[in-house]
């Protein structure tokens, strides 16, 4: 290995050059035109479960292919954060594995303790939160919302603006959860929501997994996948789902006969964010950490707000004038202070809680 020709902090430390796979940062990788160069000589970025209208991922990967001209190849586009990690798994040493994964932080920690990531810091890492990166490296977030209600004014007579709002008799049948909540944050995130409106906090996700439980006794729960194409057909009338894609949905249906309404509730505001990571054995490590660059530099941060999702670093875009301003006028105001989020060891024991207790509850 050679030592970089880079300076790197206040000593002037030299930093040591290694191959993508190993680095740590694009300084190690020799620098970020480096990285670009190598990344382009891979040509191909593997990616899963990244669906189009979420968060923007469409605009995401057309920007990143016309910009760097790596062409991206993404599966399993309809799957969850606890399939990725099994993809990973599974699939390891094989061409065809994932490089780099979305997932939801308690998600994101699990695999972290299970050692299936590389850790990697991009520049903007310093600017990122504390409570929104891993302290070694593993994952940083990069988008986040709000638990919303979604609601069609065209079926539904009043819409619900609270959790408590859904367990009553004119919703029977209609209020659906975009996931289960074992395998899916943003499902999981439903849940955490309930629960801090029904009496839980973030040490105590049981609330909400008894709050779904009541509301399929009641016969409200429906067990549908709240996308566009149920919506149109009235199967999906109300779902909880992130406000980025109930937002997102305004947007779809469009010149249908649906009347799309958004609402965060006031009894259990949650936010929460998603993390970037990358597979500790990517075919593609340089692909992979180019990728993580584009996510957290201003370009992809900003394309976040397209798709009404929030960026991590919305905040210091706006103090340094990078922040697409328009953009952000338009998501919706949550009362309240700042959020809180829940530290790395209450949500691994709310996801073992819902792990252990979910499918007994609500879908025994």
């Amino acid at each position: 290995m050679a030592l970089g020709l880079g300076a790197c902090g206040e000593g002037n430390e030299q930093v040591r050059v290694v191959p993508p796979s190993a680095a740590g940062s694009a300084e190690e990788a020799g620098g970020m035109d480096a990285l670009i160069e190598a990344a382009k000589k891979e040509g191909t970025l593997h990616t899963t479960t990244l669906l189009r209208h979420w968060a923007n991922y469409g605009g995401l990967m057309d920007g990143f292919e016309e910009k760097y001209g790596i062409k991206i190849v993404n599966s399993n586009p309809f799957g969850s954060s606890q399939q990725e990690i099994d993809d990973i798994k599974r699939s390891r040493g094989k061409a065809t594995a994932p490089d780099v994964l979305d997932l939801g932080d308690a998600f994101a920690q699990s695999a972290t303790r299970q050692g299936l990531l590389a850790p990697y810091r991009v520049a903007a890492w310093d600017k990122i939160p504390p409570n929104q990166k891993d302290p070694d490296g593993a994952w940083f977030n990069s988008y986040g919302g709000y638990v919303s209600i979604g609601c069609d004014q065209s079926r539904v007579a009043v819409c619900p603006v609270s959790f408590a709002d859904l367990l009553k008799p004119e919703y029977k049948g209609m209020v659906a959860l975009n996931g289960n909540p074992t395998t899916a944050g943003s499902a999981f995130a439903g849940v955490y929501a309930a629960a801090l409106a029904n009496g839980g906090s973030f040490d105590d996700i049981q609330p909400g997994i008894d709050f779904f439980a009541e509301l399929d006794d009641v016969g409200n729960y429906n067990r549908g996948n709240p996308n566009p194409e149920a919506i149109v057909r009235g199967e999906t009338p109300i779902s909880i789902e992130w406000d980025f894609l109930n937002l997102r949905h305004v947007e779809e249906l469009r010149g249908t006969d649906v009347r799309w309404k958004v609402s965060i509730p006031f009894d259990g505001s949650f936010s929460q964010y998603y993390a970037q990571a990358i597979n500790k054995h990517a075919p593609h490590p340089a692909a992979a950490r180019l990728w993580q660059e584009y996510l957290a530099d201003p370009e992809g941060q900003n394309l976040r707000l397209t798709g009404y999702a929030r960026p991590v670093l919305m905040d210091v875009m706006a103090k340094d004038g990078t922040l697409d301003e328009v953009k952000a006028s338009r998501l919706p105001t949550v009362e309240g202070g700042a959020p809180a989020f829940p530290t790395a060891a209450q949500l691994a024991k709310a996801l073992r809680v819902v792990e252990k207790n979910w499918t007994a509850a609500v879908d025994g």
